[in-house]
C-alpha cells in the first residue's frame, strides 16, 4: 500500500505542476497534465533502460494499480460537470446563427475523421465504431482553451464569443450523445441489422424521455426539500446519487453509463437548488475535478501515449491534424458568414472552435475502456488501429496549442 500511495502522489504532483505550467503559458490545464503523461511514458521508454534501478520507478508509474478505477470515477464527475456546467437554458436559447455553426461544426469534422478512418483502417467487425470514434473525436471542441482567449481580449459577452461559446456547448452535447452511441453499438458486436439500430434508436429515446421527465418534474420537488436543510452536502449526495441511479438506467437499457451522469448534470439548474447552492455544487464538483480526479485521468491518458505512432504513420498522423483543424474552420466557418459575420471573425469562429480538450479526452477515456480501439480486437489487425489513440491525443494536444495563438492573431486590435 505504501508504494501505491508513492506513485498516486508522484502522478498527482507531476500532473498539478505541469497543469499550473500550462496556465502560465495560455494554455488549459489538462493540455499540461496530458503532456506530463506523455513525458513519463517518453521518459520510461526511451531513456528508463539506461537509468538503472530508476527504471523500476517510471514503469511503475506507467503501470500504478487502480489507475484504471480512478480513471473510470474521473470520467464520471467529469461528465457530471460537463452537464452541471452546460445549463438546459442556455442552450436552448442559443440563436439560429450559434446552433447553425455548431451543427456544420459537428457535420463537416465528423465526415472528414470518419472517411479518413475509413480509408486507412483495415477490415473488421469493428471498423465502422472505430472509424465513428474518430469522426465523434474530431467533432467536439474545447470550451476552456477558447472561453481564455475571448475573456483576455473582452470579448466574451459579444456576439463572436457568445455564438462560439453556444456552438461549442452544442457540440459537445453531440458528442457525448454521439459517444454513448458508437460504445452500445460496439458492445453489440457492430450489427449493424436495422431492426436493432432502430431497437437501440427507441431504448435512447426511452431514456432520454425518462430522465427529462425526472430532471423536470422530480427532482424540483427533490431540490426544494434538501434546500430548507441548507445543506451543501447533502445536494451533492443528492447529485451523486441522482447520476448514479440515470447511469444505472442507461446501462440497464443498454447504453453506455456516461449519458446518466450527464443527463444528471443537465438538470441541475440554480432555480431548482438556489443560486449559492448551485454555485457551491460548482465550485466543489471543480474542485474534485481540476484539482484531483482530472489531473490523474489526464496524466493516465498521457501515459497511454505512443509517440512512435507519429513516426511509424506520419501521413495518417498529418491528416488527422489537418482534418482536424480545418474540419472545423470550415465546418464551423462558412455557417458564420452565411449569419452575418465578416471573413476575419467567420474564421474567427472557425479557429474558435478548432481546439480540443477535455471532452475528447473524456470520449478517449471512454473508448480505451470500451476497447474499440484495441490491438486485434474483433479481427482488427494491428498498425493503424493500435496506433489511432495516440494519434487522436496528439491531435488534441496540437490543436488546443494552435487554436488560441491563431486566435490571438486574427483578433489582434488594429494598429
Amino acid at each position: 500500500m505504501l508504494l501505491v500511495l508513492g506513485q498516486l502522489l508522484c502522478l498527482l504532483v507531476i500532473a498539478r505542476l505541469c497543469g499550473v505550467g500550462a496556465e502560465r503559458f495560455g494554455q488549459a490545464a489538462p493540455v499540461g497534465e496530458l503532456v506530463a503523461g506523455v513525458l513519463i511514458a517518453v521518459a520510461a521508454s526511451l531513456i528508463g533502460p539506461a537509468l538503472g534501478p530508476a527504471n523500476g520507478l517510471l514503469q511503475g508509474l506507467r503501470e500504478a494499480p487502480h489507475i484504471a478505477d480512478i480513471g473510470a470515477m474521473a470520467i464520471f464527475f467529469l461528465v457530471l460537470r460537463a452537464g452541471v456546467d452546460m445549463e438546459p437554458r442556455e442552450v436552448f436559447a442559443a440563436s439560429g446563427g450559434a446552433f447553425a455553426v455548431a451543427l456544420g461544426g459537428v457535420i463537416l469534422p465528423m465526415a472528414l475523421g470518419f472517411a479518413l478512418a475509413w480509408w486507412f483502417i483495415p477490415a473488421s467487425e469493428l471498423k465502422v465504431a472505430q472509424a465513428m470514434v474518430v469522426g465523434v473525436a474530431m467533432s467536439v471542441t474545447a470550451i476552456p482553451a477558447t472561453a481564455r482567449v475571448f475573456e483576455e481580449l473582452g470579448l466574451l459577452h459579444s456576439r463572436l464569443g457568445s455564438t462560439v461559446l453556444a456552438a461549442a456547448l452544442i457540440d459537445d452535447v453531440f458528442g457525448l450523445i454521439l459517444l454513448a452511441g458508437v460504445t452500445t453499438y460496439a458492445a453489440t458486436g457492430g450489427d449493424a441489422d436495422l431492426g436493432n439500430l432502430a431497437w437501440l434508436a427507441a431504448k435512447a429515446g426511452l431514456f432520454f424521455v425518462i430522465t427529462g421527465l425526472l430532471g423536470a418534474h422530480v427532482y424540483p420537488h427533490v431540490s426544494e426539500r434538501l434546500r430548507e436543510e441548507k445543506i451543501v452536502a447533502l445536494d451533492l449526495s443528492a447529485l451523486v446519487a441522482i447520476a448514479l441511479a440515470y447511469a444505472f438506467l442507461a446501462e440497464l437499457l443498454g447504453l453506455h453509463w456516461i449519458m446518466g451522469a450527464f443527463m444528471a448534470g443537465l438538470f441541475l439548474e440554480p432555480t431548482r437548488i438556489g443560486r449559492r447552492a448551485f454555485d457551491d455544487m460548482k465550485l466543489i464538483l471543480a474542485a474534485i475535478t481540476s484539482g484531483v480526479l482530472g489531473p490523474l485521468f489526464f496524466v493516465s491518458i498521457g501515459m497511454q501515449v505512443d509517440l512512435s505512432a507519429v513516426y511509424e504513420a506520419p501521413v495518417l498522423a498529418a491528416l488527422v491534424v489537418l482534418a482536424a483543424f480545418f474540419g472545423k474552420l470550415a465546418g464551423a466557418g462558412f455557417p458564420a458568414l452565411w449569419i452575418g459575420f465578416d471573413r476575419r471573425h467567420a474564421s474567427a469562429v472557425g479557429v474558435g472552435m478548432s481546439a480540443r480538450g477535455a471532452v475528447e479526452l473524456i470520449i478517449l477515456g471512454v473508448v480505451a475502456e470500451a476497447g474499440i480501439l484495441a490491438t486485434g480486437h474483433h479481427g482488427a489487425e494491428p498498425g493503424v488501429v493500435e496506433n489511432l489513440f495516440s494519434l487522436l491525443v496528439v491531435m488534441a494536444v496540437v490543436t488546443t496549442f494552435v487554436a488560441p495563438l491563431v486566435l490571438r492573431w486574427l483578433l489582434k486590435p488594429d494598429d
